[in-house]
């Protein structure tokens, strides 16, 4: 299958040519412009490997065989998502249980393999930006593998001291840099990185983030097994709540419905860096500041993603109906972790946004679904706090917890970034 830059639609390249690049030129988003027909009944029969080596084959086409795609698939899917039920109306699709006890575990560890079937042994240097979980899931999937550099910038003090132990203890061919400012100056930072052509080529520059279609990809898998965990009597009525920052993940939800998966409705759940749903109501484009909220790995005001739901759009293959996005305060954030505690359901700030923001959606007769993306451990203080309830930490945090941080700080300043990437080739 081709892929087409949004931005410049002369620019088509092949799956794994779009995994070497990232981005396109004008960093425009490599992104399908057809799907292909899938058998869904047969799909949602299957077992979570299987299922997804044949939905990856499928978007991939012929580039890769079946074999190969399986391969990558059963060395990075190497976890459950189970579907908890919460009340009888809601269930919660728990994708904390990978080595990074957070839903990028499935994107990082595939792009991880795929990156390796297309760089066919050349160095690389990834550079990625995240809001709290990116980091970690990356920085995991690609530590101590040979021929790749990751450089990792993230908003000084504005991700949970767990998040950020997870990836800045690692050392050697993890670079991590604690930026002064918030998650969309690191964004740009990483833009301006792939405006520099001359840098990019010389030091073989990709990026990790959910821009990087092999990440998108993999993050559609999780869908269909969040629906065939269902009664099929109840597949047709699923409403799926999205916490949603950077919006990969709804976009991966969209491209489930579109390939033909019996979503009714999927919900996008903001904080309050709301420039979603106040653009779904107005029309208008209007990124504000940044804001700090609990749900931290949310606070993204301008989503790198939405030219993809926009394509979707346009492509006839979703429709505005298909989509509702919903605000949630920090109080109605907290009201949520307590209403799900009440259940008996242990939960941190990205759920419960997305918790609120299906209950106000759910309508009699629909089944609810919403994405449990963290484990509350990686916002262990938060979680106290709030519910005054102690959480144990898992071996994973817990023997991170302890170890020393390599992170560097640095100011929102290309420059500074661009000499870092330098003198990574010198080591």
């Amino acid at each position: 299958m081709m892929l087409t830059n949004l931005k410049v639609p002369t620019e088509q390249v092949s799956f794994l040519q779009a995994v070497r690049q990232g981005l396109g030129q004008q960093q425009g988003l490599f992104f399908p412009t057809s799907w292909p027909k899938l058998n869904i009944d047969a799909l949602l029969a299957l077992p979570l490997v299987e299922r997804s080596t044949k939905i990856l084959s499928a978007l991939i086409g012929d580039e890769l065989t079946e074999a190969e795609v399986a391969q990558m698939v059963s060395a990075a899917f190497t976890f459950a998502a189970p579907l908890v039920p919460v009340t009888a109306q809601t269930f919660c699709l728990e994708l904390f249980h990978g080595p990074t006890l957070a839903f990028k575990d499935f994107g990082g560890r595939f792009m991880a393999q795929a990156l390796a079937k297309a760089q066919g042994g050349r160095k690389t240097t990834i550079v990625t930006a995240t809001s709290g979980d990116t980091g970690a899931a990356v920085a995991h999937a690609f530590y101590q593998q040979p021929g790749v550099e990751v450089v990792i910038l993230y908003p000084k003090g504005k991700i949970s001291l767990l998040q950020e132990k997870l990836f800045t203890t690692l050392g050697q061919n993890i670079t991590t840099l604690a930026v002064d400012g918030d998650f969309d100056q690191c964004q740009a930072l990483v833009k301006q990185v792939f405006d520099q052509q001359e840098l990019v080529k010389t030091y073989n520059i990709n990026s990790a983030n959910s821009i990087n279609i092999s990440r998108l990809f993999a993050q559609i898998c999780y869908y269909f097994e969040a629906i065939a965990q269902l009664p099929a009597e109840q597949r047709s009525e699923a409403v799926i709540a999205v916490p949603s920052g950077n919006f990969g993940n709804l976009t991966a939800g969209l491209i489930a419905k579109a390939l033909g998966l019996p979503i009714k409705r999927m919900v996008a759940a903001t904080n309050l860096n709301d420039t979603v749903p106040r653009y779904w109501q107005s029309g208008q484009w209007q990124p504000n500041k940044t804001i700090a909220t609990l749900s931290n790995a949310m606070d993204v005001s301008a989503p790198n993603n939405w030219p993809r739901v926009e394509a979707l759009l346009a492509q006839g293959v979703v429709s505005r109906t298909d989509i509702e996005a919903v605000k949630v305060d920090e109080d109605d954030t907290q009201l949520g972790m307590r209403l799900l505690a009440q259940e008996g359901y242990l939960s941190e700030p990205h759920a419960a946004v997305a918790y609120k923001a299906l209950k106000r959606s759910l309508q009699p007769g629909e089944v609810g679904i919403f994405l449990g993306t963290a484990h509350p451990a990686k916002f262990k203080e938060q979680v106290e706090n709030i519910l005054g309830t102690p959480i144990a930490l898992p071996a994973a945090l817990a023997k991170c917890a302890a170890e020393q941080s390599y992170s560097r700080d640095i100011p929102a300043d290309f420059a500074t970034l661009e000499q870092v990437l330098r003198q990574l080739d010198n080591r």
